[in-house]
């Protein structure tokens, strides 16, 4: 399964994505984020993960689009595990909206005490 990540605002957040990162068993690892989310280093699994830039300052609507035309074609099952632990509202429903309109089902993954679950 595919790990989809929002790298956005909100402190520690970016903590919860890398622990996804390293203690997840992923086929593929999406991170959708900004120019300074670009900054985000992953030691693990490099080899695995893609970065995509998304203007995050877009409307809504505009924003729901690029996501929707940036990961089409780069899911190749029929679920992802998505983390929205990152970002605000807004960046949530778009990026939502996009992957259910591609169509792509979600789970939602965190990172607990326990490990990682879904939600």
């Amino acid at each position: 399964m595919e790990l989809v990540c929002l790298l956005s605002s909100g402190k520690g957040t970016w903590a919860q994505v890398s622990g996804l990162i390293k203690y997840g068993d992923w086929e593929k690892i999406i991170l959708l984020g900004d120019d300074f989310s670009s900054q985000f280093q992953v030691e693990e699994k490099k080899d695995q993960v893609e970065f995509i830039r998304i203007d995050l300052k877009k409307r809504i609507k505009d924003l729901q689009q690029e996501f929707k035309e940036k990961l089409k074609g780069k899911i190749g099952g029929t679920e992802v595990a998505l983390s929205i632990a990152s970002g605000d509202g807004k960046e949530h429903m778009a990026l939502i909206s996009a992957l259910i309109n591609l169509p792509v089902g979600i789970r939602f993954a965190a990172l607990t005490k326990e490990g990682i679950v879904d939600l």
